[in-house]
């Protein structure tokens, strides 16, 4: 047996709640043991709860599950059509380097493992077209973009409409911190309560909602001659 988080969208703040799930995990790496072993947590969900439930992965048995994992997902930034992981990569601020914007043009395979990833010391924060993104909260950047890209595909939203809880059989939160199903769940929950328009068209509302967090502007003092 296994366990693992259910993801379900809700009109209120935070706008997700999470079920943990016994299943029947089937271990390999074939996509077919990986099905198997989302049916078996979605069987396990549905004998608790009514919703239903995609799979939100490369392992997906539905095609909208797939065309949303981070790794196919684009989206457009600068009028250029990239995949959302490659962004995240290549938008990392470390205390020795980045952000490497290079990789916005490489497969999300190849930014994953690129060298100065692993090699740039700290984590400080992101940067995407000059914007400055904190590294707090820590699924924040994350979860900006990936909801960012399914906002540019309205047919994707209408379709995610039809579903009410979202898995990443991939996901462990013992080991990882952003979670493209926990996004999906946000971005269900936020359109649900009719504020995923207000969120997505400002990224300071996006941090208020979101994370009940007001970032803190700051103005300098001007010369008359300036």
């Amino acid at each position: 047996m296994a366990k693992r988080p259910v993801f379900v969208a809700k009109d209120s703040y935070p706008f997700y709640e999470i079920k943990e799930i016994d299943f029947t995990f089937h271990s390999g790496f074939a996509v077919s043991q990986k099905q198997r072993s989302i049916s078996e947590l979605h069987d396990s969900y549905n004998k608790l709860f009514s919703e239903k439930v995609l799979e939100i992965s490369s392992k997906s048995p539905d095609e909208l599950g797939v065309a949303l994992s981070a790794f196919n997902l684009m989206m457009n930034v600068d009028g250029e059509e990239r995949p959302v992981e490659s962004i995240f990569q290549g938008s990392k601020c470390f205390e020795a380097g980045g952000p490497y914007v290079d990789l916005y043009n490489v497969s999300p395979w190849e930014a994953k493992k690129d060298e100065r990833i692993r090699n740039s010391g700290e984590l400080t924060g992101f940067e995407l077209l000059d914007e400055h993104f904190g590294n707090e909260p820590k699924d924040y950047f994350y979860n900006w973009i990936y909801i960012k890209a399914v906002y540019q595909h309205g047919d994707y939203l209408e379709e995610l409409r039809s579903y009410g809880a979202f898995t990443d059989i991939e996901f462990n939160p013992k080991k990882s911190i952003n979670c493209q199903a926990k996004a999906i769940a946000i971005a269900v929950g936020l359109d649900k309560a009719g504020l995923l328009d207000d969120c997505m068209n400002d990224k300071n509302m996006f941090l208020e909602i979101v994370y009940k967090q007001k970032k803190t502007c700051t103005y300098e003092q001007m010369s008359l001659f300036d």
